[in-house]
């Protein structure tokens, strides 16, 4: 196949491919307008997701004429398929929790270039200079009208701790705030950089922090693993050379003291201040900041940490890369580490059970995931429901577990229904674990929804039984049908 031709090792390439397999890519020369309006197309293109319908899972798009931006083109739902992520990873879509798996186990350390091998410093601006306004130099879109700004949805946040110099790179919610200034959502207690960025601010010093856009996909995948998969001082950009069988290569930013990926498009270099904090709505006053992964839009934080720019640096003619933020793009990003977790903490427990997990789509990738679980003897049974607890304990976002045996498609929704509804009694096949950490973005796991719960982001946790019951299986058979070869009566349909 054509596609498997071209390596991908950044944003270029991986366009670059899709454009080589009919369906996965849109290009369009209509001028649009970064605000609202580029997400709105999207929506109905391709978003997917926990997106208000009508939308769809479909192809990435690039946008060639943005307003206000003529040197720069806008991708948006690069991940937003999973068959498109087993494309840019080369792997079966249904195998891209083992392949993210098996890669954490061998990871590959980054390597330093010398800048004139990093095209991502191809062109410099310093923000001391004339003129200079992060807001002109990077088209970061909003979602909806109502976002707190424009925002950085894809930025690669690269930080070390100022002590041990361990680094790690994750994704944050990131709002242009001024002409040097961004302000940084971060998770309470879940991402390693808001430690380096406590710890640093505890010693009053600033955090040197760079913010990559448009890289490899194998590197904004593996940039959403979380603890206890890899805990602090596990480097993720090991995880996504170990994809490629390849380091990822870093180059030393030219006005802070850290380090940047070096084919990216774009590259903002900054410093996390210490002590400094601003309201995330402070340009608008919308109350809202932007729609975030459940599908509802989050409410603007009235005290957030702010970068302050340095410099911003690109390729020439850079593209730029984004995402919705409720969009089956976090789904990929989110859901297929969280399956990779769960998949080695089960496997270590009790080798050989878990066949497969789905981080499903309705959860974000955050908050449901599928088990497919295989008993083969008496001694089995009840170990289905070990396994979710280990789950659970792999990924503490998850809210939901639904079981199932080898004979259903996690990925297929309407085959898990079927289970749910001809292999589960609520009142005896349902677990409830209340009172437990989970996320603070669903709306429902706050004390106003619920006033017994002590705060935002205290959840019930629940596993849906849907296995039967090992002594009963040979009662619960599946209807068998002949094996044919439908390709002989229904030319091309079939191909994969």
């Amino acid at each position: 196949m054509l596609a498997k031709t071209i390596k991908v090792r950044d944003l270029r390439s991986a366009i670059e491919l899709l454009k080589t397999v009919p369906g996965q890519l849109i290009e369009t020369n209509e001028p649009v307008d970064p605000h609202a309006e580029l997400s709105g197309v999207y929506r109905h293109v391709g978003a997917g997701g926990t997106v208000m319908r009508p939308t769809r899972i479909g192809p990435a798009m690039v946008f060639t004429n943005v307003k206000e931006h003529e040197d720069a083109r806008i991708v948006i739902g690069l991940l937003a398929s999973r068959e498109r992520v087993g494309l840019l990873l080369n792997s079966a879509p249904e195998r891209l929790g083992f392949l993210l798996n098996e890669a954490v186990k061998r990871p590959v350390e980054p390597v330093t270039v010398s800048r004139d091998k990093a095209k991502c410093q191809e062109v410099v601006h310093y923000a001391d200079k004339p003129g200079f306004d992060i807001r002109k130099l990077v088209p970061a879109p909003t979602n909806t009208e109502d976002d707190a700004g424009p925002y950085i949805t894809m930025g690669m946040c690269y930080a070390s701790d100022i002590e041990t110099g361990e680094s790690d790179i994750t994704i944050h919610r990131l709002c242009l705030q001024g002409k040097d200034e961004i302000s940084m959502y971060l998770v309470p207690g879940a991402r390693h950089l808001g430690v380096f960025r406590e710890k640093a601010e505890k010693m009053g010093r600033p955090l040197p922090i760079s913010i990559s856009i448009g890289v490899d996909p194998a590197i904004e995948i593996a940039a959403c693993f979380e603890p206890p998969t890899t805990p602090l001082g596990f480097d993720e950009l090991t995880i996504a050379g170990a994809i490629r069988n390849e380091a990822v290569e870093l180059v030393q930013c030219l006005t802070i003291g850290e380090k940047a990926i070096a084919n990216a498009e774009y590259v903002i270099e900054g410093e996390l201040l210490p002590g400094v904090r601003v309201r995330e709505d402070q340009n608008t006053n919308t109350g809202k900041a932007m729609p975030e992964f459940p599908g509802y839009t989050g409410p603007a934080v009235a005290e957030l940490p702010v970068i302050k720019v340095k410099a911003v640096t690109h390729r020439v003619n850079p593209i730029m890369q984004t995402c919705i933020g409720p969009s089956e793009e976090h789904v990929n990003m989110a859901g297929i580490p969280t399956e990779a977790s769960i998949l080695q903490m089960v496997e270590k427990a009790m080798p050989g059970r878990l066949v497969n997990v789905y981080a499903h789509s309705s959860g974000g990738g955050k908050y449901m995931a599928i088990l497919q679980f295989k008993k083969s003897q008496p001694s089995d049974e009840g170990r289905q429901r070990q396994a979710a607890l280990l789950a659970f304990s792999a990924f503490s976002e998850l809210k939901h577990i639904i079981l199932v045996d080898e004979d259903v498609d996690p990925f297929d929704s309407n085959d898990v229904l079927w289970a749910l509804n001809t292999r589960y009694q609520g009142d005896i096949d349902t677990v409830f674990i209340p009172g437990v950490r989970c996320h603070p973005l669903d709306p429902s796991q706050s004390p106003a929804y619920n006033p017994a719960l002590k705060d935002n982001g205290i959840s019930c946790k629940v596993i849906f039984d849907c296995t039967v019951p090992y002594h009963l299986k040979g009662h619960f058979q599946r209807a068998k049908f002949k094996d044919v070869d439908p390709g002989r009566f229904v030319p091309g349909l079939f191909k994969k």
